[in-house]
C-alpha cells in the first residue's frame, strides 16, 4: 500500500478502521486515490493525519472521491455554513454527547459518505465516536434481532411555520412539502400553516454486498433527545429494556477518535455509525460534508 509515497498504516481495529499517517511531507491530494478507495471498502473508515491541510485541501480531497454533496436541508440541528455551496458545514451547535447513530437516517436517501475535518480540536474530551453496524448487529440477543427485524421504527415531529421555513429553506408551503415527500416523509399541515410529519424505516439494513445485516440508524440519539415520542411503527413503545441492550452493545463496541488539528476522517455511512463525547471548552472546531462515492461501492 501506498508504495510510491512514505505513508505509515495503522489499525484502529483488526478488522475496522486504519489510521493513513504522513511520514514525510507528503501532499494529501498526491496519496494514490486507488489505494485509498481499497482501503476504505475493506475497513470502512480512515483518518488522514499529519498532512498539511486547510478548508480549501479538505473540499479539493472530498472532492476527488465523492459527488453529489448535500447541503443539509431537513437536518435535524442546526449547523453553520462554512463554504459557498453549502455542502461545508460545522457540528459544533451543542455540546452535549451525541449517541451512535447513522448521518440522516431520517430521510430516505441518506448519504453513503461523510467527511469530517477538524479545523481545531477541542482542548480536552469531545472524540468522534464510532462503530461496526454490522458488528453490532451480531452482538444483539436472538430476541432482539428478530424484534427489530420485524417492526420498523417511526420518527414523528412538528414545526411551527418559522422552523419548517428554516429548516427546508422556502417561506412556500408547497415546496416544503415537496421536500418532505422526497425524503420519505409523511406530511399534515395544521390550520396555523406548523406541520406534523413522521418518517419510518428499518432499524436494520442490509449491507452494500447484501451478504450482511447491518444495526444503522437513528435510534439511540433520538431517543435521548425525545425520549417519548419515537416509537415503533404500530405506535407501541421502545421500551427502556430494549434501549439498555442497545446502549449496552453501543458502549461495548464503541472506538474513540481524538481529534489533531488537520485531521480528516472518511466514514462509510452505510456500515459505521458516529457519535461524540461531550466537552466543555469553545475551541472544538469540526466540519463536516455529507455525499455519495465517485468510484464504484
Amino acid at each position: 500500500m501506498f508504495t510510491k509515497t512514505k505513508i505509515e498504516i495503522q489499525p484502529f481495529s483488526e478488522n475496522l478502521g486504519r489510521k493513513i499517517i504522513n511520514t514525510e511531507n507528503t501532499s494529501l491530494l498526491d496519496i494514490d486515490k486507488e489505494e485509498i478507495i481499497n482501503l476504505f471498502k475493506y475497513y470502512s473508515f480512515l483518518l488522514f493525519r499529519g498532512f498539511e491541510t486547510n478548508v480549501d485541501t479538505f473540499a479539493k480531497f472530498s472532492n476527488s472521491l465523492s459527488k453529489d454533496f448535500m447541503d443539509y436541508t431537513g437536518g435535524v440541528i442546526n449547523r453553520r455554513i462554512i463554504n459557498e455551496d453549502g455542502t461545508i458545514l460545522t457540528v459544533n451547535d451543542f455540546k452535549d454527547e451525541m449517541k451512535l447513530h447513522g448521518e440522516m437516517y431520517y430521510i430516505n436517501k441518506p448519504p453513503q459518505i461523510v467527511w469530517f475535518f477538524c479545523a481545531n480540536p477541542p482542548l480536552k474530551d469531545g472524540e468522534t465516536t464510532v462503530c461496526d453496524g454490522r458488528q453490532f448487529f451480531n452482538e444483539l440477543s436472538n430476541s432482539m434481532q428478530d424484534l427489530l427485524s420485524r417492526k420498523k421504527l417511526k420518527f414523528p415531529g412538528h414545526l411551527k411555520k418559522e422552523d419548517w421555513q428554516k429548516k427546508y429553506k422556502t417561506n412556500d408551503l408547497n415546496v416544503a412539502k415537496e421536500i418532505c415527500k422526497s425524503q420519505g416523509k409523511e406530511v399534515q399541515v395544521n390550520e396555523d400553516e406548523s406541520i406534523n410529519f413522521k418518517f419510518i424505516c428499518s432499524a436494520i439494513h442490509k449491507s452494500r454486498t447484501e451478504k450482511d445485516d447491518v444495526f444503522i440508524n437513528s435510534l439511540l440519539q433520538a431517543k435521548k433527545v425525545n425520549p417519548k415520542s419515537v416509537c415503533f411503527e404500530d405506535d407501541s413503545e421502545i421500551t427502556d429494556e430494549i434501549m439498555s441492550e442497545l446502549n449496552e452493545i453501543a458502549e461495548r463496541i464503541t472506538i474513540e477518535i481524538s481529534w489533531q488539528k488537520g485531521d480528516i476522517l472518511m466514514i462509510d455511512n452505510t456500515r459505521i455509525m458516529h457519535g461524540r463525547r461531550a466537552f466543555y471548552d469553545d475551541q472544538r472546531d469540526i466540519y463536516t460534508r455529507m455525499c455519495f462515492p465517485a468510484f464504484p461501492f
